[in-house]
This record gives structure tokens, C-alpha cells and sequence, in this order.
């Protein structure tokens, strides 16, 4: 799902008016309409609703609701938080549409004549993505007076008080502690970062698909982006359907890392997964899980893949015996080592996941990490990005969509900057945010989890590169979140999440059949709903 900023949706409300003939006040009108029927379906047993109006479009949204919920029989009281001549515009026509005569409360005092707990439902619609924080006066007096009406709010296109373009909030700052949004369109910024977990749903108002041309490429992954992953399998399939993923990684300590990487994959439906390994490694990984295939490699006197096995592993890595090559997790950071897997990415043309110690390997060498002769994907953490970039990690984490887009293009690779809301960029440009994860993620062995979904997806579906990508993203955090609700996050260790997955996909197709039957797409939690 589309993200905008403020600046690219107001844009495409002057285009659609513009170019495609639609006026702004029949947009007003689309708004409003889609805000009254999401009460009418979601609060449907509120009789008495309240609707707070700003005097810019934001009111003149809640002003076509109020509207719509008295025709559908509600009885509505509408507050006006200017004196009605101050209301100009298309918010101004359809003030005087209203059927009721509105309360006007232009001062604090006439504010706090009026009982907010005196209704079953409000309607936020006090400031819209045109807002700069922070809310101060009557505004911030509302503001405070909704959330102690102890009602159910929804906020009209975004919570009043809270900027559209902030990634973050300041809880000092007054804002509309809504229980659900209606906004059109388009995601914003907001909504993904600031109010990941209350109740979105993201309605067309008639926009049409060409108005957005000019607008960002970045998107908000859900379960509907990547339904071709989710789509039963042939009846007639055998494990040769369904890819083989090989894992080259591993070291005398870090035997598990790959281990786990085999597992995810093999979780994550690849018909076929081979661990090859240094050969003292080899035992325990094979002990990991009998599904596990494991092949030995020549090793250091330290236990680690040596340079001297990469003739030894071309034939396997570049026969059509392997679909997909994980290559990384656990392979250490010996010199010989990470010589290794400088020369074998550059010399292997099978679509690859290059994670953990593989990309330590190239600290200082980015220039040799391309992905023009196949598809390479990194899935770097904040520190891993800033070896591989010469950045620091703070530079990285105050910039986590650019930077990554930047390295991605440059590159020619997929990269998944991981963390809080996940960034996955194209070589292309196009930039995906995830949200699903959580803190309790933040433990040794997840990436190498998120490394072997990956390949399997790669592996099972080529033709949908992009899509089994974001859906490897989405469903590690949603494996990791499902965890999280049955033992909380202190105790989330790596391999429960391969335990968690199979629920994950469970919880992705259920998504998509709830949307296949609902009026419009819904977001909660963060994915649709």
C-alpha cells in the first residue's frame, strides 16, 4: 500500500481535480461519505455521535459525515471549533449543507460548557495532514477534552495534533488518542510510524491510479502485495516444485547459524535444503534436524570455510542443482574466510542471500557487491549497514529509507535494512516498509531465520522476485509476533520463530480472505485487516 507525504497527496488532489476533471469539493464529498459509513459498519450501535470541526477541510470532511450519519438515522451534534464565517471554501459549502445547527465553541470557555461524555462515539476532525505541531490554545483544550470523554474516536484522515510527515511523536505534544482512522487515498508517514497500532482503514475517494505518478515509490507491505505467494499448490507437486536452497555457511561455534537458515527455508516450504558446512561443523548441523542435507567443505586450522574448498564448491554452487544460495550466516570473519565469499559472489550467478559475516566480508569493498548478472539480496542490521556504507550507525538510523534506497540503486541488490519497521529497497527505487517485528527479535539468530525465508520464497517463486521478498519480511516479524503474544518478548529465542511460522502464513491467507469479502482494504496492526 502507497505512502505519501502531505506535499505528495495534496498533489494528487490538484491533479486529480485538474487533469482528471474531478472537483475538490466532490472529493470532500467521497470523504466524508467513506468516514460515515466506516461508523455506520464499525460503531454501528452509537445512537448519539459527536463530530469536533476545525475550521480548514479537515472539517468540512467531518461536516459531510455528520451529514450522512443524521440521514442514516444517528443523532449527531456538531461542534464547531471556529465561528462559522471563518469557515471558508468547500469547507464553508458544506457547512451550510448541514441538517442540524452546529454548537459553536470559538473560545475555551464555550468549550468547557459542552459535556464530551454526553456521546457514544466522536468524530476527530479537527486538523488534517496540512497540520504543524504543536496543537496549542482552544485547539490543544479539545484535543484534551476528547480524550477524556472516555468515547471511542476516530480520527478523521489522522489523529488532530499529529504532523503527516513525522516518523516520530512527541508524547508531550497534545494529540487525539484515536481508537481508528479514516484516511484517503494513501497511507502517510504517520500512520506507519506514529500509529502503527490503532485501527487504519485507507479509502478511495476517486483519485485515479494515474494521479499518483509523480508520488514517491514507497509502500507499506501487507499480505495483499504478495498474494501470488500465498496461493495453493499444484495437487500434482513433489519436492522438486518447490526449489532447493543451498546455505553455505557455518564455523566451529557457529554451526547453528546455518543450521537455522536450512530450517527456515525448509519451514518456509523449499522442497529441498542442503547446509554445506566445514567439515567439523558438518555433524552438528546434520544433528540439527534429519531433513537437513549437509555437505562438507574444506576448512582452516580455526574451523572455518577455507579459500582453498571454493574450486571444490563451484560445481555445486553453479550447477542447476541449486536454485538459491544463503550464503553467510555463521561463516565468521577469518580473513581466508571472507576472501571466500568475496570471490564466490562474484563469480556466482545464482540469485543469492547474502547475510551475517558475508557482508562483513566486504567492509571497505562495497565496490565488489553488485547484483547486475542475478539477483542478489543483503540483509543487512544498522551495524552491518554502516560497514558495508563507511556510514555510522547513527547517520543510518536517522536516514534508514534513503540510505537504503541509494545502496540498493547504486548496487543493483535488494536490501533489507533490518529493525523497527523494516526498510527492503529495489534496485530500482521502490521502498517497502514493513510492520510487523518486534523488540524481542532483537536476539542472536533471527537474521539467520529471516536469511533462509528468504531463499526458500526466492527459490519457489522466480517470476515474483519482489513479492516473495517482502513476503519473506513480513512473515519473519509476523512469526516473531506471534511468539511474542504467547511468551512476551524477554524470552523470544531464534528458533522459536520456526515453530511460529507455519501460524504466520496461516495468518497472511486468513488477511487476504477478510479483504476479498470486506468493503475496502483495512489496516490493523499495522497490516490489513
Amino acid at each position: 500500500m502507497r505512502i505519501l507525504t502531505s506535499l505528495e497527496m495534496r498533489a494528487v488532489d490538484a491533479v486529480t481535480a485538474e487533469k482528471f476533471g474531478v472537483p475538490l469539493l466532490a472529493l470532500m464529498e467521497n470523504a466524508g461519505v467513506a468516514v460515515a459509513r466506516f461508523a455506520l459498519e464499525v460503531f454501528e450501535h452509537s445512537s448519539h455521535i459527536t463530530v469536533v470541526c476545525g475550521k480548514g477541510n479537515n472539517g468540512g470532511d467531518g461536516f459531510v459525515a455528520a451529514r450522512k450519519l443524521h440521514e442514516a438515522g444517528k443523532e449527531v451534534r456538531v461542534i464547531l471549533l471556529a465561528a462559522p464565517d471563518q469557515y471558508k471554501g468547500d469547507a464553508a459549502a458544506m457547512l451550510k449543507l448541514l441538517p442540524m445547527e452546529p454548537v459553536v465553541a470559538s473560545s475555551v470557555p464555550e468549550l468547557n460548557d459542552i459535556n464530551f461524555s454526553e456521546t457514544d462515539l466522536i468524530l476527530d476532525a479537527i486538523f488534517g495532514t496540512g497540520f504543524l505541531s504543536p496543537a496549542t490554545g482552544l485547539f490543544a483544550h479539545a484535543i484534551q477534552a476528547i480524550n477524556k470523554s472516555g468515547a471511542p474516536i476516530v480520527a478523521i484522515d489522522l489523529p488532530s495534533g499529529a504532523e503527516a510527515d513525522a516518523e516520530t511523536i512527541d508524547p508531550a505534544v497534545p494529540f487525539v488518542d484515536a481508537d481508528a482512522i479514516v484516511t484517503f487515498s494513501a497511507l502517510k508517514h504517520a500512520h506507519v510510524f506514529q500509529f502503527p497500532h490503532v485501527r487504519t482503514a485507507v479509502r478511495d475517494i476517486g483519485s485515479p491510479a494515474a494521479a499518483f505518478e509523480n508520488a514517491s515509490d514507497l509502500h507499506l507491505i501487507t499480505p495483499q502485495d504478495f498474494a501470488s505467494v500465498l496461493a495453493p499448490r499444484p495437487e500434482d507437486a513433489n519436492k522438486g516444485s518447490f526449489g532447493h536452497v543451498l546455505v553455505l555457511g557455518g564455523s566451529i561455534g557457529k554451526a547453528g547459524a546455518a543450521a537455522m537458515s536450512g530450517m527456515a527455508a525448509l519451514r518456509s516450504g523449499a522442497g529441498l535444503v542442503t547446509v554445506a558446512t566445514p567439515k567439523s561443523a558438518q555433524t552438528t548441523v546434520a544433528a540439527f534436524a534429519p531433513e537437513l542435507m549437509t555437505e562438507p567443505l574444506e576448512e582452516t586450522v580455526h574451523g572455518t570455510v577455507s579459500f582453498a574448498s571454493l574450486e571444490g564448491i563451484n560445481p555445486q554452487v553453479l550447477s542447476l542443482k541449486h536454485d538459491v544460495l544463503a550464503l553467510g550466516p555463521g561463516i565468521s570473519r577469518n580473513a581466508d574466510s571472507a576472501e571466500f565469499v568475496r570471490v564466490l559472489v562474484e563469480r556466482c550467478k545464482k540469485p543469492m542471500v547474502l547475510d551475517a559475516d558475508g557482508l562483513n566480508a566486504f567492509e571497505g569493498r562495497a565496490e565488489r557487491l553488485s547484483g547486475k548478472d542475478r539477483p542478489l539480496v543483503l540483509t543487512p542490521h544498522p551495524g552491518e549497514m554502516s560497514r558495508i556504507t563507511g556510514r555510522s550507525i547513527a547517520e543510518i538510523q536517522a536516514d534508514r529509507i534513503q540510505i537504503t534506497r541509494e545502496f540498493a540503486v547504486k548496487h543493483h541488490a535488494y536490501v533489507v535494512l533490518k529493525g523497527k519497521h523494516s526498510v527492503f529497497a529495489m534496485p530500482s527505487g521502490r521502498v517497502w516498509i514493513n510492520p510487523t517485528g518486534n523488540p524481542g527479535m532483537a536476539t542472536g539468530g533471527t537474521g539467520d531465520i529471516l536469511t533462509g525465508i528468504l531463499a526458500a520464497l526466492m527459490a519457489q517463486y522466480p517470476d515474483h522476485l519482489e513479492q516473495a521478498i517482502i513476503a519473506g519480511v513480513w512473515l519473519h516479524g509476523a512469526a516473531g509476533d506471534n511468539v511474542r503474544d504467547v511468551m512476551g518478548e524477554r524470552s523470544l529465542i531464534a528458533t522459536d520463530l520456526l515453530s511460529a511460522l507455519p501460524k504466520a502464513f496461516l495468518d497472511a491467507e486468513e488477511i487476504l480472505v477478510e479483504v476479498s469479502v470486506a468493503n475496502g482494504p483495512k489496516i490493523k496492526n499495522g497490516i490489513r485487516a
